[in-house]
């Protein structure tokens, strides 16, 4: 009798959407070598394309989707459809899909949602791994401190029509903005085409301007019980050291904080070999 060869995931559906999946890695790795990916504001699967291959090389198969709002057949039009749990539920129904549980990897919103998950389904995440975003509870403390003043940029998006109109604009508000925080010529090319010129931009900005709606709840987050890393850079002109400082009080399982010094904020493609450093260590711990 023949064994059944497993496929890879390019697509998968979720509450009446269609997701597209980065499946790269050894096709047979065992559940406790596939890792999910998770991107983040403004990027898509692809932010994950300099650390995926050095995963593969230890063994391990990973799962890169672009979410809600970034998929062009996963693009719904209100923000409500954009709530933390629903944004959760794609992730979820994604490692479902794979016969999980995984090794779940986030950066900036994608570590957002992965909070989430790691906290409500600790059955489907072995190890949980977050880059750039603390814990939303430390995130919300930190607001009434440091934070608050580099999170203006929340309050800009949810104008409606201006970040749209703003971004249209080559070499703009937007541009500048993204630039200031560290992201490459490359970076910000990669940015327009994919992110812009495909029309995601409504989507992605969806994220914030469904943020009154939950942020209430952030505060009182679950704790995370999973086997969890932190990992923050030193030139992060997003995220305050506070919250990060403070995450350690929401995490009840085995905890690792990881310092990277003289890299922005996007850690992925800036520093893609200390993140895959971080990755497989905290697998190796599990």
């Amino acid at each position: 009798m023949s064994e059944l060869v497993p496929e890879r995931v390019t697509t998968y559906t979720h509450e009446g959407l269609l997701f597209d999946v980065i499946d790269e890695g050894p096709l047979d790795a065992a559940p406790d070598k596939t890792v999910v990916l998770l991107h983040g504001f403004p990027e898509r699967a692809t932010s994950w394309r300099k650390v995926a291959p050095l995963l593969h090389e230890h063994g391990v198969r990973t799962l890169a989707p672009d979410q809600r709002g970034y998929s062009p057949h996963a693009r719904p039009g209100r923000r409500h459809d954009y709530v933390t749990p629903k944004l959760a539920g794609d992730v979820i129904a994604l490692i479902e899909a794979v016969g999980g549980p995984v090794h779940l990897v986030g950066h900036d919103w994608g570590a957002a949602v992965g909070w989430f998950v790691a906290a409500h389904r600790p059955d489907l995440v072995t190890t949980w791994t977050a880059f750039s975003v603390p814990h939303p509870a430390a995130y919300a403390s930190a607001l009434l401190g440091p934070q608050g003043p580099k999170s203006w940029y929340m309050a800009a998006f949810n104008i409606p029509g201006l970040p749209e109109r703003l971004a249209a604009q080559p070499g703009g508000l937007v541009d500048r903005m993204l630039r200031s925080s560290g992201m490459t010529e490359e970076e910000l090319a990669r940015y327009r085409q994919e992110i812009v010129d495909d029309g995601a931009l409504p989507g992605a900005l969806m994220w914030y301007r469904a943020l009154p709606l939950t942020i209430r709840g952030m505060g009182s987050a679950a704790p995370v019980e999973v086997p969890t890393t932190m990992v923050w850079s030193d030139r992060d002109t997003a995220i305050d050291r506070l919250g990060v400082e403070r995450t350690a009080r929401h995490v009840r399982g085995p905890y690792e904080y990881v310092e990277l010094t003289g890299v922005s904020h996007w850690i992925p493609t800036q520093a893609p070999e200390a993140a895959a450093e971080a990755i497989l260590n905290r697998i190796g711990g599990a």
